[in-house]
């Protein structure tokens, strides 16, 4: 029997990025998954043409052995949030995972630019990341309170070990603090219903808009892309969370995805450890 049959989960931005990796992780633990995320084979596709959809992950999912549900939402919109956990607990009446990697705002054309030269949608779509992490986290909370069990993760970023060390990018920067932040608040009242609250952290992960700006030698070295995982590495951890039955010692912590390799003994899907990513490493010959 595989460690999460039986299991179920929700995961949000999950068409692509580190949302997809959990998704397929989880798949491969033999957990039931709601793919929600805004884009869909028959919508409208990202303004810079980012491959992914929720149907293409769900239909992995299954694929690898679990059950993949796709769900065209935008998760930062209060009906959409709630009629699809309104669904799950219809349909499943339970939720033991809600692992939230949405995020609205592309910085990858614009991160070097000063904050008064952003585009107009910069900012709004960073308050909608925010409205995602909220809204998923409540409508997640409330389903988990009344059995007193489940696991809510929120994908942040941040620089080990300084975890507010500045990101290199004001609105990316913002958006992360504020995950932290709630990721301790939400722990705090949530202890006593036995509900975990993580945030989780990968290193420098080869997601589909990564992959799509590493376009030369040159900026793979500026980059360090050699140091680079990919995004199933942070999906494994998550799977590894949501199988320890001892996770609730963990709530109100940030959590890296490579030291979680080392705890849980996974690896990466090409049987690499990776570990912290430090820009400042020697870079192997």
């Amino acid at each position: 029997m595989k460690p999460l049959q039986g299991k179920i989960a929700v995961v949000g931005g999950s068409s692509r990025g580190a949302g997809r990796g959990i998704a397929l992780a989880l798949g491969d633990a033999g957990a039931t998954v709601y793919v929600a995320a805004r884009t869909s084979r028959d919508g409208p596709k990202p303004a810079d043409g980012a491959p992914g959809t929720v149907e293409d992950t769900a239909e992995e999912v299954c694929a690898r052995g679990g059950q993949g549900i796709p769900v065209l939402a935008d998760l930062s919109n209060e009906e959409e949030a709630a009629a699809l956990f309104r669904r799950v607990e219809e349909e499943q009446g339970r939720l033991d995972l809600m692992a939230d990697s949405a995020w609205g705002a592309n910085f990858m054309p614009e991160w070097s630019k000063p904050f008064w030269k952003l585009s107009a949608g910069i900012w709004r779509d960073t308050l909608g990341t925010v409205n995602a992490a909220w809204l998923t986290s409540v409508h997640a909370a409330r389903i988990m309170v009344k059995r007193q069990h489940g696991l809510i993760v929120h994908v942040t970023d941040n620089l080990h070990p300084d975890t507010s060390a500045y990101r290199g990018q004001v609105l990316w920067d913002l958006g992360h603090e504020f995950l932290n932040r709630l990721v301790t608040d939400l722990s705090r009242e949530l202890k006593k219903s036995k509900v975990t609250v993580v945030g989780l952290n990968p290193g420098f992960m080869r997601t589909e808009r990564v992959l799509m700006h590493m376009t030369t030698e040159e900026i793979k070295k500026q980059f360090r892309f050699d140091l680079s995982e990919l995004v199933e590495y942070i999906g494994r951890a998550a799977a590894a969370l949501a199988a320890d039955t001892e996770v609730m010692r963990k709530t109100g912590r940030l959590l890296w995805a490579a030291e979680l390799a080392k705890e849980y003994g996974f690896t990466d899907t090409d049987g690499r450890v990776i570990p912290l990513f430090d820009p400042k490493a020697p870079v192997r010959e």
